[in-house]
């Protein structure tokens, strides 16, 4: 089975709990995608220095956010790891010359438990993390994507996990339902086009490419550097498809992505 490559916008941590249009399209898009062996998911809230992929055969609910519903932090999604699958990747970008190495006693994250829990709620998919490195220019980031596409023939999914746009500084006094503003509108429709188009160098150089891309990526843009891992391990077949487009609170577009 050969696996899709995916990115997900997950949005605020309460798409657990009222998930909205979005939740109904990700557990749609479980059920199109199939039962995967196993998952890669490269989510933007681990970051580090190089790349880590997580090694704990049953990694914990990591609940990294604060000021929410209690109800938020009483979820727990207890999919198991891949300790062998980790071994495979940390191999496997060795090879392709990235100082990779195992993470111990590192859970799920939101941005990996969220999206998860409603593509696939049993929680019985063993689940990989790796990590972004902020640091590194866009390029990088596709690279390592496309060291990790061989692992797609091996029946394992690869999901980013970021925001289309995430401009967090402008969302303030805004509600879910607030308009889209027009420069979110403006890259997110950019996007689209570029992805359906297989641009993948244009995707790469998107501070210059897309219009407003500092304003809706403000630096270190770790929500659009797991699109780019993801659009890297299509790297073969570049051209994707949006899936699904909605906005919350203005400003964060909810688009989703598929490379086949």
């Amino acid at each position: 089975m050969r696996c899709p490559t995916l990115f997900l916008s997950h949005g605020m941590p309460t798409m657990a709990l009222k998930p909205g249009r979005t939740g109904a399209f990700w557990k749609q898009l479980g059920r199109d995608v199939g039962r995967p062996r196993s998952i890669v998911c490269i989510s933007a809230h681990l970051e580090g220095t190089h790349p880590l992929v997580t090694v704990d055969p049953h990694p914990d609910t990591i609940h990294d956010f604060s000021g929410f519903p209690r109800a938020l932090y009483d979820i727990r999604y207890p999919a198991p790891g891949d300790p062998e699958l980790a071994r495979q990747l940390i191999d496997r970008l060795k090879q392709a010359g990235f100082h990779a190495t195992p993470l111990k006693n590192r859970g799920l994250d939101h941005g990996a438990w969220v999206p998860l829990r409603h593509l696939f709620p049993l929680a019985d998919i063993p689940v990989v993390q790796l990590s972004l490195q902020a640091g590194e220019p866009p390029e990088y980031h596709l690279a390592l994507g496309h060291a990790m596409a061989p692992l797609r023939d091996q029946g394992i999914l690869i999901i980013g996990s970021g925001g289309a746009t995430h401009d967090l500084s402008s969302m303030a006094g805004n509600r879910i339902d607030t308009p889209p503003a027009d420069y979110a509108v403006a890259f997110d429709d950019w996007l689209a086009d570029t992805i359906a188009h297989g641009e993948l160098q244009q995707l790469a150089d998107y501070q210059r490419q897309a219009p407003q891309a500092k304003r809706n990526h403000p630096y270190p843009a770790e929500h659009f550097l797991p699109l780019l891992v993801a659009a890297g391990a299509a790297s073969a077949q570049p051209i994707g498809k949006r899936l699904f487009r909605e906005f919350a609170y203005g400003v964060l577009s909810l688009a989703a992505y598929r490379w086949d």
